[in-house]
């Protein structure tokens, strides 16, 4: 095994510049909501999933996979993809509307999951203040054609323009819609259990800690974010000014996490990536 390639993408790639930013857990909290609103989708999700009795435990797996398939090597990147398609190729659900089963590795299914993953975490780093050109952008959605080729998806029937995703999600809007299960997530998603650790002690409560209320404006954050169309879907929460608001508060937390240590903000893998790269320049 090559443990000393660059994996799919590597330094240079505009997966690496985009993936670079921290701001892009505010990314993974608004696909989670756009996710949400696909009934076939979160009614997958909802029945196999766990993630209501272990939210950070979820949360921590898929943040490896993705930091996975971003920064590992060829070979761990491709053995991700396996173990996914794996227990995805074992799940069943039933559709909401019209009590048919179906697998969750349907193509559709995946294509939504990707297209809502990847376009909030280019949209949230260019809205928060990194500096990325219209052909970055498509670029950014070519590349990750790659990552789609790891659940099971044909790569030439992924999205990979930033036109192609505004058709796409054109084409996909008449399915979505605000049912039972998708306005429970979204308060779910809202307001998590906060780890016990980071909590308030006992005796107060309330959890309402530091901790619960800087979530709660990274939470209002993803939400502001949101294409209007799922804003509507949602309600029409917030005022006419949401996005306005969001943009100015993930540029701002952008910057707060810029002067964070890069220790400290970089994981293992982005950092193990970082010292092959090096190491492969030198030699």
């Amino acid at each position: 095994m090559d443990t000393e390639d660059l994996g799919l993408f590597g330094p240079g790639s505009v997966t690496w510049k985009v993936h670079e930013e921290p701001i892009l857990i505010v990314a993974g909290l608004r696909s989670l909501y756009l996710q949400a609103l696909h009934p076939r989708a979160m009614a997958g999700v909802a029945q196999n999933s766990n993630y209501r009795t272990d939210a950070w435990g979820r949360l921590v797996r898929t943040a490896n996979y993705v930091g996975t398939t971003i920064y590992g090597t060829r070979a761990e990147a491709e053995a991700a993809g396996r173990r996914l398609r794996t227990r995805h190729a074992r799940m069943r659900a039933t559709d909401p509307v019209t009590g048919e089963e179906f697998r969750i590795d349907e193509p559709e299914l995946l294509r939504w999951v990707h297209v809502t993953e990847v376009e909030s975490f280019v949209s949230t780093a260019r809205r928060a203040g990194l500096a990325l050109t219209d052909d970055e952008v498509d670029g950014y959605y070519s590349e990750q054609r790659r990552s789609a080729a790891l659940v099971g998806l044909d790569p030439d029937d992924v999205p990979g323009t930033a036109a192609e995703v505004a058709d796409y999600y054109r084409d996909v809007r008449p399915q979505l819609r605000m049912t039972r299960e998708a306005a429970e997530t979204a308060v779910f998603l809202t307001a998590p259990p906060i780890p016990w650790k980071l909590s308030m002690p006992a005796r107060v409560g309330l959890n309402l800690g530091p901790p619960r209320w800087a979530y709660f404006g990274i939470a209002a954050t993803a939400l502001g974010m949101l294409p209007p169309w799922a804003l509507r879907l949602y309600g029409g929460l917030g005022l006419p000014t949401t996005a306005l608001s969001a943009d100015l508060s993930a540029r701002a937390l952008r910057l707060a996490l810029a002067a964070v240590p890069r220790r400290y903000r970089e994981g293992p893998l982005q950092q193990a990536a970082k010292e092959r790269a090096a190491r492969l320049a030198a030699a």
